[in-house]
């Protein structure tokens, strides 16, 4: 299957999750590109972008769990990019 990269947009409301989040990115940590955590105190919650490099169906399994957790909310955004 072809690698595909792409941007899972995390906004995180219960804090309660954020373990079970940061079990779910460790899993897949060999396909993360990079990750950003920006928390916003003004409206308590923490705002989060995975940069990744990975199958397609990598891609929706990570992002299907994320959007298991309660309080989590994400969007995936994919672009096909040819292998060099």
């Amino acid at each position: 299957m072809e690698n595909k990269v792409a941007l899972i947009g995390i906004v995180v409301e219960n804090f309660d999750e954020i373990s079970n989040l940061n079990a779910i990115l460790h899993e897949y940590a060999d396909f993360i590109i990079g990750r950003m955590g920006i928390p916003y105190k003004k409206r308590d919650v923490s705002i989060i972008s995975i940069a990744i490099d990975a199958p397609g169906d990598v891609i929706n399994a990570l992002s299907g769990k994320i959007g298991k957790l309660s309080g989590v909310t994400s969007k995936t955004v994919c672009a096909k990019i040819d292998e060099e």
